[in-house]
């Protein structure tokens, strides 16, 4: 039973015929079945006490490995093109180099034929933040070792599932994992290392370059990475809360945009990593290998400013920030906010899309929205069909602009174990009871399925901007 859809509205703008819709999760967020793997920084984190707000782990989650088949009929029904998927670093290697387990590669064989089988193109990301606990003892990803491991994980996992994937994710927003994880600590492996997690960063954009070699090696091409990115509003005109925010907009976008894209980092960032890494130069090279589109998760803008006089941490965004930074976060007043206290700007979408379209213009890869959603309470969850739609139609307008954007995956197709947060926060077009693993569709879900068959219908409307 899908829950009923109160509100009528306007239908969504046509979007190009090829465009690609879809809906994204990750592996530790939903998988479940711990026993069959080996352990991440995400069990030693969450079995500290404290590190999650409800005390939570994620053990069993959405179970997801014993009932990948009712979640893949889900995918189809709603009628997407695409599921984007991540691949469990250490259910494929335990130990995160050496032996391979069969049993998860086994798992992943089956989930991506189920895929096939209703037509849904399976998008795997390979590293969304669940690193092997026995890699993150031997250093993690403050280590250079580590983005060789990752690449001969990359290489270990096409050439089980290659055949069948015609589209790849290398990694999931390195600036929440350098910045939550290794920065602040808010995150695993909870670390507080402030500026002297950079290296974190670096090398996981050479584990991206490397994977990209090894995919490629395997036969891929079709390669991207998803970050995630978002418009750096100033405070103020003042010129130290611009300053302040241009270090903000540095370190959260373009850090691991400009060495993908234009081969270097920013130039504070460059100074700094200059004197950690022997050869930064051919690093870049690695990491600057071409990709085929460029992933972008997006859910707010953020307003920046000045550091604050009080030498105490503050509350921003469901995080405490320590105090000392060189740059304070302030809250976006005017906009309704998500349950997650989040501002809701579908115009920043916009903004952000034409900005980078300016930015970098003809190096621009193609885009893909790999992740856009919002965390609201309840099965009729009109927010969230409002919060969907806005964002749609700002999207929209920037393809009208000429920004080539070749899809768009809603986070997330079930409610899951949302990190630190626990299972207080619920992102899913699909309810989940966590008691009974009970699945039910929700309004947003027959809101989007229904706006999606409007869009593949023949003939119905216009077509959509035409490509650039």
């Amino acid at each position: 039973m899908i829950a009923r859809m109160a509100t009528t509205r306007a239908p969504l703008p046509r979007f190009p015929r090829d465009f690609l819709w879809g809906v994204s999760t990750s592996a530790h967020q939903i998988e479940g079945a711990a026993d069959q793997r080996g352990p991440s920084v995400w069990d030693a984190f969450t079995a500290l006490a404290g590190t999650v707000k409800d005390g939570t782990t994620a053990a069993v989650a959405c179970d997801h490995v014993h009932r990948y088949r009712d979640d893949v009929a889900l995918i189809r029904d709603l009628g997407v093109g695409a599921y984007r998927f991540s691949v469990s670093w250490p259910r494929v290697l335990p130990h995160g180099t050496g032996a391979v387990s069969e049993r998860g590669l086994d798992f992943y064989d089956r989930l991506v034929d189920e895929l096939c089988a209703a037509g849904v193109r399976p998008v795997p990301t390979l590293f969304h933040w669940d690193t092997p606990l026995a890699v993150e003892e031997a250093g993690g990803w403050l280590s250079r070792d580590t983005a060789h491991r990752f690449a001969e994980y990359a290489a270990v996992v096409a050439a089980r599932i290659g055949d069948r994937v015609p589209k790849w994710i290398t990694l999931n927003e390195p600036a929440e994992h350098t910045l939550l994880g290794h920065a602040l600590g808010q995150h695993a492996p909870g670390r507080q290392l402030l500026f002297d997690a950079l290296p974190v960063a670096h090398h996981q954009l050479l584990g991206h370059g490397l994977a990209v070699s090894a995919l490629r090696a395997g036969g891929a091409d079709d390669i991207g990475v998803a970050n995630s990115h978002g418009p750096t509003w100033p405070a103020s005109d003042d010129a130290a809360d611009r300053e302040a925010a241009d270090l903000y907009d540095v370190l959260l976008n373009r850090m691991f945009s400009d060495p993908l894209i234009v081969g270097r980092y920013p130039e504070v960032i460059a100074e700094i990593l200059g004197a950690e890494v022997p050869d930064l130069d051919g690093d870049l090279k690695v990491i600057s290998a071409p990709i085929d589109w460029y992933g972008i998760n997006f859910y707010q803008p953020t307003k920046v400013g000045a550091p604050r006089a009080e030498p105490t941490p503050t509350e921003f965004s469901g995080l405490t920030l320590p105090s000392g930074l060189p740059f304070s976060p302030r809250p976006i007043d005017g906009y309704p906010t998500t349950s997650f206290g989040w501002p809701v700007v579908p115009d920043a979408l916009t903004e952000l899309l034409l900005a980078l379209r300016d930015r970098y213009a003809d190096r621009l890869p193609p885009l893909l929205i790999t992740e856009n959603g919002c965390s609201y309470d309840g099965l009729d969850d009109q927010e969230r069909i409002s919060y969907l739609d806005g964002h749609l139609r700002a999207l929209h307008r920037a393809l009208e602009a000429g920004v080539d954007v070749r899809g768009y995956f809603v986070w997330s197709l079930l409610d899951n174990f949302e990190w630190a947060a626990g299972y207080a926060q619920r992102f899913g077009l699909v309810h989940v009871d966590y008691a009974t693993q009970r699945r039910t569709p929700k309004a947003s879900y027959g809101w989007l399925r229904r706006e999606l068959l409007a869009q593949h219908a023949p003939g119905a409307g216009d077509p959509g901007p035409a490509r650039g």
